[in-house]
């Protein structure tokens, strides 16, 4: 990948990023404080963990690409986490943070989004490549929040169009 390839995508992928930030937020604004602890199964997160972690992972993905490593911090993400207290706090959290670290992601020099970065010695690629796949790791964690929404009482929001709940009946 060239110099000129790796800005290219990191600009294209940037941009839908920001796109999909909107829907994320208002996916992460449509879980409720007396809700948030709904989960389908034993076995998955709850609405509040999810929302959490796409607010805290997001940015903790953007900053690793950014500083050249993905390094890991248990007591680090539970401190992060600890901030909120509301899910309003985790939307204006979300809302403010991650377009800042987007545009910092953007305005690294060519050179270096062509850098291979070790992803915990499971894959290599270049940082450039790392945004898109954090983009999708997002969208992951946002589809299975959305999925959690009308069974909590709450409405699903237009992401790719309208939903069932923002249609005129």
């Amino acid at each position: 990948m060239t110099p000129q390839e790796a800005a290219a995508v990191v600009n294209v992928t940037t941009n839908m990023w920001e796109h999909e930030h909107k829907s994320t937020c208002q996916v992460l604004a449509a879980v409720k404080d007396a809700n948030r602890d709904y989960k389908p199964d034993p076995k998955s997160r709850s609405a509040w963990d999810l929302a959490t972690h796409i607010a805290t992972a997001d940015v903790w993905f953007i900053e690793s690409i950014i500083n050249g490593s993905f390094l890991f911090d248990p007591e680090a993400a539970k401190r992060a986490e600890s901030q909120f207290k509301t899910v309003n706090d985790i939307v204006e959290y979300y809302r403010k943070t991650l377009p800042e670290k987007l545009r910092a992601v953007r305005a690294m020099p060519a050179e270096k989004l062509t850098e291979n970065l070790d992803f915990f010695g499971f894959m290599k690629m270049p940082r450039a490549n790392f945004v898109l796949f954090a983009n999708n790791h997002s969208i992951h964690h946002r589809g299975q929040l959305a999925a959690y929404l009308r069974a909590l009482g709450s409405k699903v929001p237009d992401i790719y169009g309208p939903s069932a709940d923002s249609e005129k009946k």
